[in-house]
């Protein structure tokens, strides 16, 4: 008889050890090493077994093509991620922080599927159902063929789906449901991963979409063992910041559509709401006044614009204050200092503040110009004409160099009213400050 021995091995390198530690020793991961049963002795050749005629291997140019029917939830900003809809069969994970609209987001997801005439199976695992039910009321998501259920064992999950058969089933959370198949406490690595597999085995089996509410760790990831990531079939990051109501949906996995689509929403008192034209949330209708630039910055694939705000005031400190709001720090910096070496602008004697309107953060270059130009409108107290939309990022020789995507961000200026749309062409940023100033 053979003799079994125990070994312990990591979930996300491979890594194997002869005891149980808490953290990896490659890939420095907590909580991965799990145990193994590995029978020792003489390694026998896996004996091979002949293919079907339908599972044979064919040339790839004999392979017939789908199309995967897509079926839209009802929102179009989140439909716009997924790819036009949701298929069949999909499995469908979907992150973000505590408290960002996660619940939110999914159960009016819900409804409106369900008010298409699709039987949703909504299975709570962290709240009641009288819970669910009262944001539901709040939301306008009372629809006769929603169904909610409050369960946290794996295989009272896999009976709902089973006697109710619908056509859609939403799991909040992935990391709150455990199988009494496997040791260890719900979220641990070996229940994730075992509450995934079957899940996305049933979705696959049955040809039922399913959407899996993952948590994340104080990095941001998600928490779990990175097979959950291969498992599923699209990685959706829901993100926002509390202190503003808009939210980004992000696609980083998706087999059946793009991942540079962005879905954007926006909270209200009644739950949330999709917003295809963000355009008026990122600009202010007040009069001309010195210190603003629009500009216009790319989220996935979509243009969107953005004011820029600066204030200067002259100051007689030793160090000046640079105090910035949903742009780079350094950037910011190192504009001010092409400013004042490569266009004569007395930056150190004045504080400089520069912000974003709308609370959206701004980290690529293409806002350079931008920036530079309302801080050199603020210096001047001279405002720009409401018809300026500029997009470029400056060297530090003072150049504008091109951006990715100008003539997207060009077209989405013209079609907002802004008919002198500054970028690349003008290629030093003295000649577009005068050009922008008409001096």
């Amino acid at each position: 008889m053979a003799k079994t021995q125990l070994s312990y091995k990591c979930t996300e390198c491979g890594w194997q050890a002869a005891k149980w530690v808490g953290r990896c020793g490659e890939c420095q991961a907590w909580g991965t090493v799990v145990e193994v049963t590995a029978e020792t002795g003489i390694l026998r050749a896996v004996k091979p077994i002949a293919p079907s005629a339908a599972r044979a291997a064919r040339p790839v140019t004999e392979v017939e093509t789908g199309t995967s029917e897509y079926w839209p939830t009802g929102i179009t900003e989140f439909d716009r991620v997924l790819g036009g809809g949701i298929v069949p069969g999909a499995a469908i994970l979907l992150s973000g922080e505590p408290g960002v609209g996660k619940s939110t987001l999914l159960l009016e997801v819900a409804a409106r599927s369900a008010a298409l005439g699709q039987t949703v199976l909504y299975v709570t695992a962290e709240e009641s159902v009288a819970q669910v039910r009262m944001r539901a009321e709040r939301t306008g998501a009372m629809v006769p063929t929603l169904y909610l259920a409050a369960e946290t064992d794996l295989a009272t999950v896999l009976g709902q789906i089973e006697a109710l058969d619908p056509a859609l089933v939403i799991i909040d959370s992935v990391q709150t449901i455990s199988s009494a198949n496997v040791d260890g406490l719900a979220g641990g690595v070996s229940q994730v991963r075992e509450v995934a597999s079957a899940l996305v085995r049933v979705t696959k089996d049955r040809a039922v979409p399913i959407i899996l509410v993952g948590h994340v760790t104080k990095d941001g990831t998600i928490a779990g063992p990175r097979l959950l990531e291969h498992l599923v079939d699209v990685v959706c990051y829901f993100e926002g910041d509390r202190q503003t109501a808009l939210r980004f949906v992000r696609a980083h996995k998706n087999r059946f559509g793009p991942t540079d689509e962005v879905g954007c929403f926006e909270m209200t008192g009644d739950g949330i709401a999709p917003v295809p034209d963000p355009s008026g949330l990122f600009l202010s209708r007040g009069s001309e006044v010195s210190g603003t630039c629009v500009t216009v910055a790319m989220e996935g694939r979509r243009a969107l614009p953005v004011e820029v705000q600066a204030l200067v005031v002259p100051t007689k400190a030793p160090q000046p204050r640079r105090v910035v709001s949903g742009v780079d720090s350094a950037r910011v910096a190192m504009l001010l200092a092409v400013l004042e070496r490569r266009c004569k602008f007395p930056m150190t004697e004045f504080d400089v503040y520069v912000s974003t309107v709308g609370g959206i953060r701004i980290v690529e270059p293409a806002a350079d110009l931008a920036i530079a130009l309302a801080i050199a409108s603020a210096v001047k107290d001279i405002s720009l004409p409401h018809t300026i939309a500029a997009f470029g990022e400056v060297s530090l020789a003072g150049e504008i160099r091109p951006v990715p995507a100008a003539k997207q961000r060009a077209s989405e200026a013209q079609r907002l009213g802004f008919s002198r749309p500054l970028d690349d062409t003008a290629k030093q940023l003295r000649t577009a400050i005068q050009q922008a100033f008409g001096t």
